[in-house]
C-alpha cells in the first residue's frame, strides 16, 4: 500500500549559517511582532497615574536638571542657542538609543521562559524594542518641535537646514546602534552575567563622551577623534545642525558610522544565530 505523502504547514529547519538571518520568518510572525511591540509599549506606564505624560514629563525634568547644573551652575554655554532647545534635542535622542540598548541586551534572561515553549524567530524581540520605543521618540519629538516653535517665535537665532531630510538616516542608524550593541551583550550576558551590571553604568559613562551637555565646538579639536569613537556624536551633531543650524554636519564621519554599524551588527547576529541554539542551557 502506497504511504500518504504528508504535507506541514510550518517545517522549522536549523540556520545553515550564523550570519543568516530568516526575514521570511520574521514577516510570517509580523502579527507576533506587533503583539510584543504592543506589549513593550503600554506595558510601561500601565496601571500608572499619569500614563503616557510621563513621556513628555522624563525629557522635560531632563532638561531642567541639566539646565541648573551644566548652564547655571558650571556655566557650560550652547553656542547661543536656548539651552532648553539644546539640551533637550540631545536628550531625546539618547534616550531612544539608550532604552533601545538596554532593554534588547536583556533579550534572553528576560525571555527565558517564553524562549523555552514557543517557537519564533528569536530576533523579533529585540526588534520589537527597537519599534516601540520609535514610538516613544516620535511622541518626544513631537514636543521638542512644540519647543522650537516657541523660541523661534520668540526670536532665537534656529534655523532648519536642508540635511533635516537626513533624519531617517539618523533613525536608522540610532536603532541600528541600539539592536548591535544589544543583541551582542544580551548573547554575552547568557554566560557573563557581570554584563548586565556594568551595562546601566557603561551608557551613563557614554552619555556624556556624547555632545549632549555640552557642544563639540567647546572641545579641543585635537580630541575630537575621541569622541567621534562613539557613534552617537556625529548623529546628534548632524541632528543639531539640522534642526537648529549650530553643529557640526560631516557626511564623512556618518559614512563611516553606517560602517561601523554593518560591522557591529554583524558582530551581533554572529553571537546571536550561535547562543540562540544552546542558551537555555545557561540561562
Amino acid at each position: 500500500m502506497k504511504e500518504k505523502k504528508e504535507n506541514w504547514d510550518l517545517v522549522i529547519q536549523p540556520k545553515q549559517s550564523v550570519f543568516s538571518v530568516d526575514l521570511q520568518s520574521i514577516w510570517r510572525y509580523r502579527d507576533l511582532l506587533m503583539l510584543f511591540v504592543r506589549r513593550d509599549f503600554v506595558s510601561v506606564y500601565k496601571q500608572t497615574v499619569l500614563g503616557p505624560i510621563w513621556f513628555f514629563i522624563q525629557p522635560i525634568l531632563t532638561t531642567i536638571t541639566y539646565l541648573i547644573v551644566f548652564y547655571f551652575i558650571a556655566e557650560i554655554k550652547t553656542d547661543g542657542l536656548p539651552p532648553i532647545l539644546f539640551y533637550m534635542s540631545g536628550i531625546v535622542l539618547w534616550n531612544y538609543f539608550s532604552e533601545c540598548l538596554t532593554k534588547t541586551s536583556d533579550t534572553f534572561t528576560a525571555n527565558a521562559t517564553i524562549f523555552g515553549k514557543v517557537y519564533f524567530p528569536r530576533l523579533i524581540v529585540p526588534i520589537s524594542v527597537v519599534m516601540s520605543n520609535l514610538i516613544r521618540l516620535g511622541i518626544q519629538l513631537i514636543l521638542l518641535v512644540l519647543f522650537w516653535i516657541y523660541f523661534y517665535v520668540d526670536g532665537a537665532q534656529i534655523h532648519i537646514q536642508i540635511t533635516i531630510a537626513l533624519l531617517p538616516l539618523l533613525l536608522l542608524l540610532m536603532a541600528g546602534h541600539g539592536l548591535a550593541f544589544g543583541i551582542i551583550i544580551s548573547s554575552l550576558t547568557t554566560k557573563y552575567r557581570d554584563l548586565k551590571f556594568l551595562v546601566q553604568f557603561g551608557v551613563q559613562l557614554l552619555m556624556y563622551a556624547s555632545p549632549i551637555v555640552y557642544p563639540l565646538s567647546k572641545v579641543p579639536e585635537k580630541y575630537h577623534w575621541i569622541l567621534l569613537l562613539n557613534p552617537m556624536t556625529s548623529i546628534i551633531e548632524t541632528f543639531k545642525y539640522s534642526f537648529l543650524g549650530v553643529g557640526v554636519f560631516n557626511p564623512i564621519h556618518l559614512c563611516l558610522n553606517f560602517a561601523f554599524l554593518l560591522f557591529t551588527l554583524s558582530i551581533g547576529l554572529l553571537l546571536f544565530n550561535r547562543v540562540e541554539k544552546s542558551f537555555m542551557d545557561t540561562v
